[in-house]
């Protein structure tokens, strides 16, 4: 199984931030122009951008669409994926007809479970899960709620409905730099036969290695943030490490 290293974006008020363990009071501005930022991303041979509307995953809704348009259209057909407010069927198809190439569905996974279902046989191969845990307690709505679920019990909903892949957050590990709880998205791809993205916490070109080592396990890749934009991860070279050029 290929193993994919994919930056990250996340949006807040129109600008690319990362947040420290979710926290919205604890943000830090790395890029004005989220656009840009893309472009840059997109000058190396990444598999695709992940990109967070974090208002959005806070307000139920989308609320970042220019600027989810602006980093399509930067990005320069690097397939981008999306996550944050996505709750229903309209906000899915509005996100998938301005160019985004995958919808991240999280809240809606615990409340609408049968909604993601509907969504993933309408449009095969372009639905992905996002479970954000906290103590491997499943938490919606922008991390701000949490539920007693389990992340492998919510997983296992969705053994058989085509999503594309599920991606994994431990909350307590994201943008903290402190490498990602890989022992717990082991216990998610053990679990199903849905490949996992490791999300959270990765803060070095190891990090990111170490992952790519349990690929025959069933992890598919990694979503890195914070790391990239302060340098403690090199994307050339670590694009180079996991067998995939660096630029175009």
């Amino acid at each position: 199984m290929s193993f994919e290293l994919i930056p990250a974006i996340d949006l807040l008020g129109g600008v690319c931030v990362r947040l420290s363990q979710g926290r919205f009071d604890a943000a830090t501005i790395y890029e004005r122009d989220p656009a840009a930022q893309a472009a840059r991303f997109a000058a190396h041979r990444i598999p695709r951008l992940h990109v967070v509307d974090l208002d959005g995953a806070r307000a139920g809704q989308p609320v970042n669409e220019a600027a989810v348009r602006a980093i399509v259209a930067a990005a320069a057909g690097i397939p981008v994926q999306l996550g944050g407010g996505l709750r229903d069927l309209s906000h899915v198809e509005r996100a998938l007809a301005g160019g985004v190439d995958r919808v991240v569905l999280g809240t809606v996974a615990l409340r609408d479970p049968d909604l993601v279902r509907r969504v993933a046989a309408r449009f095969p191969g372009r639905i992905a899960v996002g479970i954000d845990a906290r103590e491997g307690r499943v938490a919606v709505e922008g991390w701000t709620a949490e539920s007693s679920l389990r992340a492998p019990e919510l997983a296992r909903r969705f053994e058989d409905a085509g999503v594309a892949a599920l991606i994994h957050t431990d909350i307590a590990r994201d943008g903290m730099l402190e490498g990602p709880n890989l022992d717990a998205s082991l216990e998610l791809a053990d679990a199903v036969s849905i490949p996992v993205i490791v999300s959270g916490g990765i803060g070095s070109e190891q990090d990111v290695l170490r992952a790519a080592g349990f690929a025959a396990r069933g992890l598919a890749g990694a979503i890195v943030g914070r790391a990239l934009y302060t340098g403690a991860l090199d994307l050339a070279s670590t694009l180079a490490r996991i067998g995939r050029p660096a630029c175009c």
